[in-house]
């Protein structure tokens, strides 16, 4: 009983006292995945980019600051209304000035034109999908071809808990991932073991096809 609700709260955190610890375990340990992923993503500052499942906020802040350019933008989604409100305390000057923009939503589901994005990335946030060919082939929609997305990931920590039965399903598994980024028209899909000091991760990077080889 206890690995589900800690898995719901992982994947959905609410305004309770689960989502409120769950929001402080995204701030501290998720704070190298989320520095690596912006910085794995060579961020440009005219380019548009959007962050996938961005719980409190960290990563839109830092990426934000790395879009100086006057077309530079910032796109959020995450479909916890808990982390919703905290990402909105978090980059308050930026949603004021335009620079980003949130979205409430599913990523199977989100409000935004075909071939948008320049750059997406996300960590610890796969898992929770409940249909990763859905969301594939939505992420593929809202990216521009030859876009790059970047995911980041301890796997060894993703292992434990999933034996634990903390993790839904068999949805955890990198190559579950990244077989339904290949089967929805991503390219140069490729999981490589990055280092940041003495912590070691994984990152999985995939390009976004042209449409016509989709």
């Amino acid at each position: 009983m206890w690995a589900k609700k800690l898995g719901g709260q992982l994947g959905r955190p609410t305004q309770s006292i689960g989502g409120w610890l769950v929001s402080k375990i995204f701030k501290t340990r998720n704070q190298v995945l989320e520095e690596s992923a912006v910085h794995l993503c060579k961020i440009q500052p005219e380019e548009t980019v959007l962050e996938l499942g961005h719980g409190p906020g960290l990563g839109l802040e830092l990426a934000a600051k790395l879009l100086t350019g006057p077309k530079g933008h910032m796109i959020g989604v995450d479909y916890s209304e808990y982390m919703h409100q905290m990402a909105k305390k978090q980059v308050k000057e930026f949603l004021e000035s335009g620079k980003v923009t949130l979205h409430l939503c599913d990523v199977a589901n989100m409000p935004l034109e075909d071939n948008c994005v320049d750059k997406v990335f996300h960590c610890n946030c796969y898992y929770f999908w409940p249909d990763l060919g859905k969301a594939a082939t939505e992420i593929h929609r809202v990216m521009k071809p030859g876009g790059l997305i970047v995911t980041t990931l301890r796997q060894s920590h993703i292992a434990a808990l999933a034996a634990k039965k903390v993790m839904p399903g068999e949805n955890w598994r990198p190559e579950a991932y990244m077989a339904a980024l290949r089967d929805t028209g991503f390219t140069d899909i490729r999981m490589e073991d990055t280092h940041h000091g003495n912590i070691t991760f994984q990152a999985i990077y995939a390009t976004a096809s042209t449409r016509d080889s989709v």
